[in-house]
Parts: structure tokens; C-alpha cells; sequence
């Protein structure tokens, strides 16, 4: 894992304020009204589906003290942004937290994007005795009956990196749908306002793959002389999206402008350009530090990049959330939101090695204390204090 800029608090460049965007509507406005005035930004442009309601964990109570029992009911395993994450996880968090004597032990479980496997790993947890469930990037509907089970049962469900619909459940991540707005617009502008341009997705029905892609298509629509050429899903793997991505430019020989990408697949997507022997176009960039380096290699590619989802930091956002809920700090809504931010080019690649690879598998990350600072997080609930802190009380 590369820290971007270890040490240095980096500034959100929000646009908010020079484009329409969608208004909320009031019912959902009620709980982000409660929030800190400076939170609230992080909400504007929200992808509709997603739930930001009242929590309903406000007065919530474990159902025993700690050490708590964590569980992980992952949907998919096989990239390197679920293994960077799931390293944070296990390396990290669980030995900080156990010797905080907050935590226990974390049970993983591994459903291969198959939503009845997870939805019976999400019941057999709860069995197990977990307190709180952590699950990412799922159907945002299919596993709403676990969530009812483990909510009658005492037991949290929290999505990191995506949401579920049901009230029940709570979650925590950047603004997807404002992100692919924000990075898609960012694109276009680059290349002249004008082009055609490729769309590589994430997973099909994936909760944060949707809301990136709704907030992109609304930029494209923004742009007259911009347009959609096709759409591929890459499933967040740099493998499957550089396949995919070489089967779409072998079948359509006309000129692509740019390609606007979900994170953790630019390397993939870089290497399909360039064996297709074409001029590398702008990629939009956020994260993978193979792609960063190509940006290195090759000074004036792109002018900038995104943070949107850091692996390490969104599990490490999740996770602190979690903690707090069953401290009974009282989530105040639904959805725990940030926005995403852009940083220059040269700041991107700033520390990256002179003999970096464009082969490398690693990210570039801000790091928790830029992503999901202590007193950014205190916002959100009610009753807040550091969950590390706190356990020493």
C-alpha cells in the first residue's frame, strides 16, 4: 500500500457549486439536516436509491459489552482491491481493537457474488454470535431478509463501500453517484467537452457500481457533443476489465476520446489500450498505482486523478463505524457519506518510486487521517467519542 503524500492533509476540491444538481427531496433531506453543516455538502447529488434516512440505531444497545464479535460476509475476494481491504482489516484493525479490548475475533465468510450463499453466511453469522456484520459492494436489495434476521437478533449490518435498502442496515462511503459525476465531468472537460467516450463498470446490480455509473451518465448528458460509445463491466478486476476492454476496441474500430473507469480496474484497461496498439486516451484515474506510474512515465497524460475509494481507508472507515454503533454512539442517519476529491497529477504521482510499475497491484491511498478523520466521524452520531479512546475510559 502507497500512502499519497503520508503526513499532508489533503484539501476536497467540491464542485458542487458550479452545476445544477438534483435537489433533495424532502423526506430524505430530514436526517442530513441534522448533520454539521460542512457534512451535508457530502450528500448533494446522491444517487436516489440510496437510503439517508434516520438510523435506526440511535439508541441502540449490544446486546453484550465488549470484546464484540465482528463478521464479514464478503462478497467476492477475487481482486486486489477486496485483498488490500481485507489486509487492513486482519493486519490492522483486528489486532488494534483486540488489544483495545474492544474486539474479539473477525469471522470471514466468502460468498463468490453469489447473494443466497451470502444471505445464509449473514443468518449463520448472527448464529455465531456476532454482534455486527460488515458486507461490501452487495445487491442492494437481495440481502435485505438477513438484515431484518440479524436486526431481530440484536445483531448490525453495515455495508462499507455501497448500501442496502433496507432501514435496517446502515453503511458508510464517498458520494458514489456524485463521484462518477464529478470524475466522468473531469474527463470530458479534459479532452475539449466533445468525444466519444467507454464506460467501465464494476459488478452488474453492485450497489456502488450503480450510483458511479447513474452520476457519470448525468454528466454525459450534460455535455451535447459528448457521448456514450458503449459500456463494459469489469467486475473491479484489472484482468477481467483489460479482457473486456480489448474485446470492445477489437469490435469497434471508431475513435475513443477517453474512458471514464471505475477505480481499482485502471491498470487493466491501460494495458487492453495499449496492446490495441491505439494512442493511450485519457484514463480516469483513482487509485491503482500501476496506472499512476504509466501517469508518472508519461508527464501531460492526464492532469489530475480521484480519491473515491481507497481499500485500506473504506474498511477503515467501516470499521470505525461499527465500533461506534455498538458503543451506542447513535448513528444519526442511514448513510454515512463523504465526498470524493480531486488532487493534480503532480501530486498523485508524488510518491511513487523513480522505477515504479506499471505491473504493480498496489494503491495509492490518503490514508484514514485524511479520509475519515476522528472529528469528521464525531459528526455523524449523536453521541460521539474516538471508539479507541473511548475504551480506555
Amino acid at each position: 500500500m502507497l500512502d499519497l503524500m503520508k503526513g499532508l492533509i489533503f484539501v476536497a476540491t467540491l464542485t458542487t457549486a458550479s452545476f445544477a444538481t438534483p435537489a433533495l427531496s424532502e423526506d430524505k433531506s430530514s436526517a442530513v439536516s441534522q448533520l454539521p453543516a460542512d457534512l451535508q455538502e457530502a450528500y448533494v447529488g446522491v444517487d436516489p436509491e440510496q437510503p439517508i434516512g434516520g438510523s435506526a440505531y440511535r439508541d441502540y444497545k449490544p446486546k453484550n459489552g465488549p470484546p464484540w464479535k465482528i463478521g464479514y460476509a464478503s462478497s467476492y475476494s477475487g481482486n486486489t482491491w477486496r485483498a488490500e481491504g481485507m489486509k487492513r482489516l486482519m493486519a490492522k484493525l483486528l489486532p488494534e481493537y483486540k488489544k483495545a479490548g474492544l474486539v474479539s475475533e473477525v469471522m470471514v465468510m466468502q460468498s463468490d457474488l453469489k447473494d443466497a450463499v451470502q444471505i445464509q453466511q449473514i443468518r449463520q453469522l448472527v448464529d455465531q454470535g456476532a454482534n455486527a456484520i460488515i458486507v461490501c459492494c452487495s445487491n442492494p436489495v437481495a440481502l435485505n431478509g438477513a438484515v431484518e434476521y440479524a436486526y431481530k437478533n440484536g445483531a448490525v449490518v453495515f455495508s462499507y463501500s455501497g448500501y442496502l435498502t433496507s432501514d435496517k442496515a446502515l453503511s458508510a462511503s464517498a458520494n458514489y453517484a456524485q463521484g462518477g459525476y464529478e470524475i466522468a465531468k473531469a474527463l470530458i472537460e479534459e479532452v475539449g467537452s466533445k468525444g466519444s467516450f467507454l464506460l467501465v463498470s464494476g459488478i452488474a446490480g453492485a450497489a456502488s457500481s450503480e450510483s458511479f455509473d447513474t452520476g457519470a451518465k448525468r454528466a454525459l448528458s450534460e455535455f451535447p457533443d459528448a457521448k456514450l460509445a458503449g459500456q463494459v463491466f469489469g467486475n473491479w478486476t484489472d484482468q477481467v476489465a483489460q479482457t473486456e476492454v480489448q474485446k470492445f476496441l477489437a469490435t469497434h474500430p471508431g475513435e475513443i476520446d477517453g474512458i471514464i473507469a471505475q477505480g481499482s480496474q485502471e491498470t487493466g484497461i491501460l494495458k487492453a489500450v495499449l496492446q490495441s496498439g491505439r494512442d493511450v486516451m485519457p484514463i480516469s484515474l483513482a487509485g491503482s498505482a500501476g496506472a499512476a506510474c504509466y501517469l508518472k512515465q508519461h508527464p501531460g497524460w492526464i492532469s489530475h486523478a480521484f480519491q473515491i475509494w481507497p481499500p485500506g481507508d473504506e474498511m477503515e472507515l467501516g470499521f470505525n463505524a461499527v465500533i461506534r454503533t455498538l458503543q451506542g454512539q447513535g448513528p444519526i442517519i442511514q448513510s454515512i457519506l463523504r465526498p470524493v476529491y480531486r488532487v493534480s497529477a503532480e501530486d498523485y504521482v508524488k510518491s511513487l518510486p523513480e522505477d515504479c510499475s506499471v505491473d504493480s497491484t498496489d494503491y495509492i491511498q490518503p490514508g484514514i487521517a485524511t479520509w475519515f478523520p476522528s472529528e469528521r466521524a464525531d459528526g455523524y452520531f449523536l453521541r460521539p467519542a474516538d471508539p479507541l479512546a473511548a475504551s480506555a475510559k
